[in-house]
């Protein structure tokens, strides 16, 4: 299996990816994340996942990296942090969509290819009063989350509804375009998981 290496300190891409059941490596990307005057959403993710990736030096290894990009209105919400800015972005959204941009990019640094994706998922949010929303906060406190809230936890019963052609995407990496790409460059879940079924490892 060659060398795979996400290019993050999230644990929530960490545990996405281990998904896929290949063996892998993080490493700390080091990118500034601040956005460039008049960039939009979408293209500040893209631009930063494929900074994230080609900030790790490696020969002759997969590198992934990732960004996402949380808007409402046009308008980037930022990982809140704390309690008071969660509310007031979980209070602006309601009855509204905020639309989150993943992005990443997939370096092969042996043969120089690169692929890159930009998932856009919509969220619709109910019309909840604030005490719901400040009883969710102190259930799954989602201070480190872009959008305060956590769709694989209780941040579902916020919403009225989720389009996406991805459901990983929103928690922070597209699995499904992932694996297909992880194939493309030698990669392959399956092939991965069936020799460790057939040698016996876990």
């Amino acid at each position: 299996m060659r060398r795979l290496i996400l290019a993050s300190t999230s644990k929530y891409r960490r545990e996405l990816l281990g998904r896929l059941g290949l063996s892998f490596e993080a490493a700390a990307p080091g990118v500034d994340e601040a956005a460039l005057p008049g960039e939009a959403p979408p293209q500040l993710a893209a631009r930063l996942a494929a900074a994230k990736a080609h900030s790790v030096r490696a020969a002759d290894a997969v590198v992934i990296g990732s960004d996402q990009v949380a808007s409402l209105a046009g308008v980037v919400l930022r990982k809140p942090g704390g309690a008071a800015t969660a509310l007031r972005q979980l209070e602006a959204a309601q009855g509204n969509i905020v639309v989150f941009h993943t992005a990443v990019t997939v370096l092969d640094t042996a043969a120089g290819a690169e692929w890159s994706h930009v998932d856009r998922t919509e969220v619709r949010f109910a019309r909840l009063p604030t005490a719901a929303l400040e009883r969710y906060l102190e259930i799954d406190e989602p201070f480190d989350c872009a959008g305060s809230f956590k769709s694989e936890s209780l941040g579902v019963a916020l919403f009225e509804r989720i389009e996406s052609t991805d459901p990983t995407a929103l928690i922070g990496l597209p699995l499904i375009w992932l694996a297909a790409t992880l194939r493309s460059a030698g990669l392959d879940p399956l092939a991965g998981r069936a020799a460790r079924a057939s040698s016996g490892k876990p």
